[in-house]
C-alpha cells in the first residue's frame, strides 16, 4: 500500500541528475530548435493542466528573464478561450507539460494551436514515451534520427520512465519537468550548472534526511485547512504544494496558496485554530523582509494556528515566533529563486504523504469516491 507514492517522492534528486546527464548529451540538438524556434519576436506559452499547469506558473518569474514574451496559460483555458490566448499573427513556440501526454486538454490544446496560429513550433515535456504527445512527437533527441521521423517544428524531450509516476498524485514527474524547463532556459551553457543541479540534488536529500520524521509528525496531527505562502516562482511551488495536500488527502483538508503580500487582502481569513500554515520564504533580503512582516503580524495576531512551518534556505530572522517547524536547504544554490525553488515542493509532498495516511487512506489512489483520476476523465474536446 501506497509504495509508488512513497519511491516517486525520495527517488526524485536521482531523477534530477539522470534528467540533467540526459538533457547535457542532448544539448546540441537542444540548442539547435532552441535557437531556429526562439527569436526575440516569439510568443512563448508554458501550458499544461492541473499540476502540469502550475509549472508554468512557478517558472514564469524566472523565465522572464531570459525570455521576453513568455506567459503561463493553461490548456483547460487555451481550450476554451484560445481566441483571446493564442495571437495568431506572433510565432509562438508552446512549451508543454504532460505525465501522461494523454490528456484531452494538451492534445486539443497543441491541435489547437497547430489550427489557428500560422507559425507555430512545440516542446514536448514529457513523462510518458507512449503518450499521444510522445508519439506524434517521434524519438527523442538522444536516440537516432531518420529523415521524416519527427516533425521539424516539435522537440519531445522525454524524462527518464521511472519519472511517469504510477500513483495519482504527480510528484516525482512535477519536478523534473520543472527542472527540465529551467535547464532548456540555460541549454547553451548547461555544462556549467552542474554544481548548481548537484546542490538542488543535495537539498531534497536533506529534507528526507534531516525533515521527514518531523514532516511525518506534523501530517499525522489533526488539521482540516492548509495554507502555503510563496512570493515570486515560490508562489507557484506553494500553489503545487496546496494541490499535494488537498487531493493525498481527498479533500479532508481543504488548502490555499497565495502569496505573502496577497495573503493581508481578505484571504487571511481562513487561518484558525484547525489550520496548518507553510511559508516557503525566499533568501532574497529585499523580498524576505515583506514575508519576515507577514509571517510576524499572522504571529502577533494571536491567531490560533495549529502548525506553522517555515522553508528557507537559511533559517530567517524571526524572533519570537513561534514555529513547529524550520526547514533550511543547507547547500544554498546561487539563486533560491531559479534552480533552488524546486528542492521545496518535497514538504508539501511529503505532508500530503503523511497526512494521507493519517486519514486511512492509500496515497496511491486517495480519491474514495473516484472523483479524480490519474489521467482526467470525462472531457470532450469539441471543433
Amino acid at each position: 500500500m501506497a509504495n509508488y507514492t512513497f519511491d516517486e517522492i525520495h527517488q526524485q534528486p536521482a531523477m534530477w541528475r539522470k534528467e540533467y546527464a540526459a538533457l547535457l548529451g542532448a544539448k546540441a540538438e537542444v540548442s539547435a530548435f532552441m535557437h531556429k524556434y526562439l527569436t526575440p519576436d516569439t510568443d512563448v506559452v508554458l501550458t499544461g493542466a492541473g499540476t502540469s499547469a502550475f509549472i508554468g506558473d512557478a517558472l514564469l518569474p524566472v523565465m522572464r528573464g531570459m525570455w521576453r514574451n513568455v506567459r503561463s496559460v493553461p490548456t483547460t483555458d487555451l481550450i476554451t478561450h484560445s481566441e483571446y490566448l493564442l495571437d495568431k499573427e506572433r510565432p509562438l513556440l508552446m512549451i508543454s507539460f504532460a505525465r501522461s501526454g494523454n490528456s484531452p486538454e494538451s492534445v486539443g490544446a497543441v491541435n489547437l494551436a497547430n489550427k489557428l496560429c500560422k507559425n507555430v513550433a512545440h516542446v514536448y515535456i514529457t513523462c510518458n514515451k507512449n503518450g499521444k504527445l510522445a508519439m506524434q512527437a517521434g524519438p527523442t533527441p538522444t536516440l537516432p534520427r531518420r529523415e521524416g521521423e519527427r516533425p521539424e517544428n516539435i522537440l519531445l524531450l522525454l524524462l527518464p520512465e521511472e519519472t511517469d509516476d504510477k500513483s495519482l498524485a504527480m510528484t516525482s514527474s512535477f519536478s523534473t519537468m520543472l527542472l527540465t524547463c529551467l535547464m532548456l532556459g540555460h541549454i547553451d551553457t548547461l555544462e556549467q550548472d552542474a554544481d548548481e543541479i548537484e546542490k538542488t540534488a543535495k537539498n531534497a536529500e536533506a529534507v528526507i534526511n534531516e525533515y521527514e520524521e518531523k514532516l511525518k509528525g506534523i501530517g499525522e496531527r489533526p488539521f482540516e485547512r492548509g495554507v502555503f505562502l510563496g512570493s515570486g516562482a515560490l508562489k507557484g511551488i506553494a500553489e503545487e504544494c496546496h494541490l499535494k495536500l488537498q487531493e493525498l488527502t481527498d479533500g479532508a483538508v481543504v488548502c490555499k496558496f497565495d502569496s505573502f503580500l496577497g495573503f493581508r487582502h481578505g484571504p487571511k481569513a481562513v487561518v484558525n485554530d484547525k489550520s496548518l500554515v507553510v511559508y516557503l520564504m525566499t533568501d532574497k533580503e529585499d523580498v524576505q523582509r515583506y514575508e519576515r512582516d507577514l509571517v510576524k503580524q499572522v504571529d502577533a495576531n494571536n491567531n490560533p494556528v495549529a502548525q506553522v512551518i517555515v522553508i528557507a534556505g537559511k533559517e530567517p530572522e524571526l524572533p519570537g515566533v513561534k514555529a513547529d517547524l524550520v526547514v533550511k536547504m543547507p547547500f544554498g544554490p546561487k539563486e533560491n529563486d531559479f534552480y533552488g525553488i524546486v528542492p521545496y515542493v518535497l514538504v508539501g509532498q511529503l505532508l500530503g504523504f503523511y497526512a494521507s495516511k493519517a486519514h486511512g487512506l492509500n496515497p496511491d489512489a486517495p480519491s474514495v469516491s473516484g472523483n479524480i483520476h490519474r489521467v482526467v476523465e470525462g472531457v470532450t474536446i469539441y471543433e
